[in-house]
């Protein structure tokens, strides 16, 4: 069994204490693959090539048994503020 969702969850909030995090096993439940969104205010400042370093030093131990990674988003508090303002804002089409 490779690594569970649990997992990196667990490993991503003790390091980055995200104010927002989804973790999908895009895997098929066999945990080599997975997609994430997060928010973490440790992200303020950084370009996202250093947010994702970031991440991937979070799961450092993890990323030894997953083979695909997906930072969907990694935003700051108020990127993501800012994003779902925007998104309720649009009117539906």
């Amino acid at each position: 069994m490779g690594v569970t969702k649990e997992q990196v969850k667990s490993s991503l909030t003790s390091k980055l204490n995200p104010a927002h995090l989804e973790v999908i096993d895009t895997s098929g439940g066999c945990g080599a693959s997975f997609a994430i969104e997060i928010v973490s205010e440790q992200f303020e400042g950084k370009r996202l090539l250093e947010r994702h370093r970031l991440v991937n030093s979070s799961l450092e131990e993890e990323m030894k048994e997953i083979h695909a990674l997906s930072i969907k988003k990694a935003l700051t508090p108020e990127q993501w503020k800012q994003q779902q303002e925007s998104q309720v804002s649009k009117p539906a089409a």
